[in-house]
């Protein structure tokens, strides 16, 4: 029996000499072999670049474009690494992501040459793929052959993802090639993933979804790759149609909005038969394969490969389902280290003994985590006395084992798949000059995640201006995309606890909850600009909340 390859640079390799497609963009089309020979043509590119770095680890600012996988490619058979650099990051925080990371290399495109006017990034190599200097550079080395270099082993690092914590900074988990391509290799055989199918990558390649879970299968099967240069619910359809998409993986609201859009006689009239991700919620997944006929699973998989929960037959509704083969899931008590009680629920689902069965999700068998760069302070965190991997994740688990999501575990917000720390978000509106105090912290969203709210002091005679606030908002440079909040409550003062801290706790248990007029301010979806949340925008909140069966979440406001 033939081993499985345990590097990305093995299974780049083996599509050296393949004619078949293997990726398309827009109207571009190469096939493997031509991946395989650019890949290897940026490979010998960046061992000159980076020739004598201590690090050789390549930033990666890049929209979904061919130029992507080609350096993620490129970097696996050079025993490199790259980057993924979030493009919704701004200022400061996105040059603090780019040092930190030591890249000595940045790759970009000229869309996103404004987001790095002013920054300061000493010893950081730009290279800008869409302009004519960079087609000449890379003219010397277009006939290099794909030859791993002896530093592309298992254990070489090759990605470097971003995934925020409590303390506001970022952190990059660290993947190997090993790594990766068990992901892979996983993947082909849990989904039966074949060479002539073909992946739809809509998902930004800065996030872990896409590269693990999307591409990686892809290369390891020898199936065809399709990208989007960003998501797009209008274009789904249509580019699932023109390039014979077969699996796409998503996070986030992505699902909604595709349901959102109108539907068609023609809605089932597609190849695709497999959607993979997370956030898409039980209710939704349904609608999806009744509507498109095309089967959703749902999965958890920590970002840093802690641990992995995997939907099967027969998962209640609610539930994320299971702990993966080989995994040992315990849902402890993050005080004591016990475990939580089995979750008991009353009519409707409702979770009815919440203090005594939601507890931290813990893996207490083998973990494929390795590790953030240059962090051991979040190492500790993450694994723990008697090398348990504590996942930063709340859960409870019903009497037959399944697990449900709960929230996290810290201060941090999970909206539309990203992970975003209130700490940043708290400085930047802590500039609006009628703010004496603001506290940022997470309220449940109806279908998954997290949606942003903020808790504003004002000073003293000073009522809350809508206007004022969105203005304040769409001038700050570093305001992420995700950051803004969705409600913002207003306050004469912020609660605190014994040691004068702010009582998050006690904010968030107020929740939709409205005190009296002028308190409780909101931006609708759709809408860009915020009104007084009135007593009929409690009842839809709830409602939205009851159609998808996430109702106890709502507490007891």
């Amino acid at each position: 029996m033939t081993s499985e390859p345990e590097t990305v640079a093995e299974l780049v390799l083996a599509r050296w000499g393949d004619h078949r497609p293997g990726l398309r963009f827009e109207d571009r089309e190469l096939s493997h072999h031509q991946v395989a020979a650019a890949a290897a043509a940026r490979a010998a590119l960046l061992r000159d670049l980076l020739d004598g770095c201590a690090a050789r680890h390549v930033g990666v600012l890049l929209d979904n474009t061919p130029e992507y996988p080609l350096w993620l490619s490129a970097a696996a058979l050079a025993g490199a690494a790259v980057a993924g650099i979030n493009p919704t990051r701004r200022g400061a925080e996105l040059a603090r992501d780019i040092l930190h990371t030591d890249c000595r290399l940045l790759v970009t495109e000229r869309a996103h040459l404004p987001l790095l006017t002013g920054l300061d990034l000493p010893g950081v190599r730009v290279l800008v793929t869409d302009t004519p200097d960079y087609d000449a550079l890379l003219a010397p080395y277009r006939g290099a052959a794909p030859e791993p270099s002896p530093d592309a082993t298992p254990a070489a690092r090759l990605l470097l993802y971003f995934t925020s914590g409590s303390t506001g900074a970022p952190k990059a988990a660290v993947c190997s090639q090993r790594r990766l391509a068990a992901a892979g290799h996983s993947l082909v055989r849990h989904f039966g993933v074949r060479p002539d199918d073909v992946h739809y990558v809509c998902m930004p390649m800065f996030h872990g979804n896409a590269v693990i879970a999307d591409w990686a299968p892809a290369l390891a099967a020898g199936a065809g790759v399709a990208l989007r240069r960003r998501f797009s619910a209008s274009g789904f359809l249509p580019d699932v149609r023109r390039f014979g998409a077969t699996y796409f993986t998503y996070v986030g609201r992505a699902v909604q909005y595709l349901l959102a859009t109108p539907a068609r006689p023609d809605d089932r009239d597609h190849s695709l038969r497999l959607g993979f991700g997370t956030e898409a919620g039980a209710v939704d997944a349904r609608r999806f394969e009744e509507r498109f006929g095309a089967r959703l699973v749902e999965g958890y998989g920590s970002s840093e490969g802690g641990a992995a929960i995997q939907r099967s037959p027969g998962t209640p509704d609610g539930a994320i389902g299971r702990a993966a083969p080989g995994d040992d899931l315990a849902v402890l008590d993050p005080g004591t280290g016990e475990e939580c009680a089995a979750a008991e629920f009353g009519p409707g689902g409702r979770l009815l003994n919440g203090d005594a069965a939601i507890g931290e999700l813990v893996n207490r068998g083998r973990s494929a985590f390795e590790g953030y760069w240059r962090n051991a302070e979040a190492d500790a965190e993450r694994v723990r006395e008697k090398g348990w991997y504590w996942t930063g994740d709340l859960f409870y688990r019903d009497a037959a084992g399944y697990l449900y999501f709960a929230g996290r575990a810290d201060d941090r917000l999970r909206v539309d798949s990203e992970n975003l720390a209130a700490a940043v978000i708290e400085a930047i509106l802590a500039r609006w000059e009628p703010v004496v105090a603001v506290a940022v912290y997470a309220v449940p969203d109806p279908v998954a995640g997290d949606q942003v709210m903020a808790a504003l002091a004002l000073r003293e005679g000073v009522s809350f201006d809508p206007l004022a606030f969105s203005e304040f908002l769409l001038a700050q440079g570093d305001l992420g995309t995700k950051m803004a909040p969705r409600f913002v409550r207003v306050l004469s003062r912020l609660p605190v606890t014994a040691t004068h801290k702010v009582a998050r706790a006690a904010l968030r248990g107020e929740g939709f909850r409205r005190a009296g007029p002028g308190e409780l301010w909101w931006r609708p979806r759709g809408s860009g600009a915020y009104r007084e949340f009135t007593v009929g925008d409690a009842e839809g909140v709830v409602g939205e909340f009851r159609e998808r069966g996430r109702e106890g979440l709502l507490g007891e406001g």
